[in-house]
């Protein structure tokens, strides 16, 4: 005979990962909950304090743009032609009929250009993806202090950039500002995780990131190259040999990066393409060295900023002028002090320390503000 059978009911699991068999991934939570809660690790005013920073910051950025027109309407002309001429929009030509460029790499008229053929040709819709870029990089400024310093420190961090004067008139205008900053917050992001695990492919994709940098406004964006570079250097958790050759890899990625567009432009023919503006002899490679390179510090360059003294004084000082001290400088003595004082304090710690590492990227890395609004 069989014997009687009997079921033994377990109690109720209390946890998602109590159903998932071993070896087997927990359920994600829904996307409503990862975006409203954020990560678990994080005390719950973290997310909603993240999305009200944002939502802030869109408002302080968003607010009343249409009040500044066309803005740059150097650069707002060039956006109108790349709406109208895929040759206008790879160039960065200030006219539809291609007869010169901008004085710029053109990556950040790609992204208005772009904004102009969805939307229409108006100041809305080159001026809000600027503050679009200023709200993004506020974001991923929190993530990246927030990874090793917690919500708390990504909050003030990226409230400070939000509030910043210099900040507020950058993301609210057209110039290539914004792009750039956005990207190389993000390369700071990458070589933060990049660190974290002696990862080269996370250092290759910021090294790609400042690449792009450079096709934003050229030699301003490579300023931070020794801040990532010191940083993996110093605090990856791998042997010297490895790091180096992920540094040499990261630095092929941004060549490629910052170099594919500069290679076509300059095996065009001159005949077959745009003059390049703001050069003296139709030059990329004058461009980035002349008038956006040495230029900007000495003023000497021909037809430099300090021609007809049109934008004000040149060089490292300017940015403790009484035009610009009041919106980056008065930064500066306090990130130096601070730097300094961390770094003591951390003298004694393993060379993978992550609050030396932190200090070390943001506070050698932040010479590329100020070189963008010196030039």
């Amino acid at each position: 005979m069989l014997a009687p059978m009997t079921t033994t009911l377990d109690e109720p699991a209390t946890h998602a990962t109590d159903l998932a068999a071993p070896g087997v991934d927990a359920p994600r939570r829904p996307l409503t909950n990862r975006v409203l809660r954020g990560s678990l690790d994080d005390p719950a005013w973290a997310r909603p304090g993240l999305l009200a920073l944002l939502g802030a910051t869109a408002v302080l950025y968003i607010w009343g743009l249409g009040a500044s027109g066309w803005a740059n309407s150097f650069y707002s002309a060039a956006a109108q032609a790349g709406s109208a001429s895929w040759k206008a929009f790879f160039f960065g030509s200030s006219d539809a009929a291609n007869s010169i460029t901008v004085d710029k790499t053109p990556a950040s008229l790609w992204v208005m250009a772009g904004s102009a053929r969805l939307f229409g040709v108006n100041s809305w819709s080159i001026l809000v993806p600027e503050a679009l870029e200023g709200v993004a990089a506020v974001g991923l400024l929190y993530a990246s202090v927030r990874r090793w310093s917690g919500p708390a420190a990504g909050l003030t961090a990226g409230a400070v950039l939000a509030l910043t004067p210099i900040a507020v008139l950058m993301f609210r205008f057209n110039n290539p500002d914004a792009l750039l900053v956005l990207l190389l917050v993000a390369g700071a992001y990458a070589t933060l995780r990049a660190v974290e695990t002696a990862s080269p492919r996370w250092l290759m994709f910021a090294g790609a990131l400042v690449g792009f940098g450079f096709l934003t406004k050229m030699l301003q964006a490579l300023l931070v190259v020794p801040a990532f570079a010191i940083v993996y250097l110093v605090a990856a958790p791998t042997t010297l040999r490895r790091r180096i050759a992920a540094l040499f890899a990261a630095g092929g990625a941004l060549v490629v990066a910052a170099g594919w567009w500069v290679a076509i432009v300059s095996l065009i023919p001159a005949s077959a393409r745009p003059y390049i503006g703001g050069s003296q002899h139709n030059s990329i490679l004058e461009l980035t060295l002349g008038y956006n390179g040495f230029g900007r510090l000495t003023g000497s360059e021909t037809g430099s900023v300090s021609m007809g003294n049109m934008w004000g004084e040149t060089g490292w000082t300017r940015m403790f002028s009484s035009e610009i001290g009041g919106q980056i400088a008065w930064l500066l003595p306090a990130a130096l002090i601070l730097l300094v004082a961390g770094l003591w304090a951390t003298s004694r710690a393993p060379r993978t320390d992550r609050t030396r590492a932190a200090l070390l990227l943001w506070g050698c890395g932040c010479s590329s503000p100020g070189w963008s609004s010196a030039s």
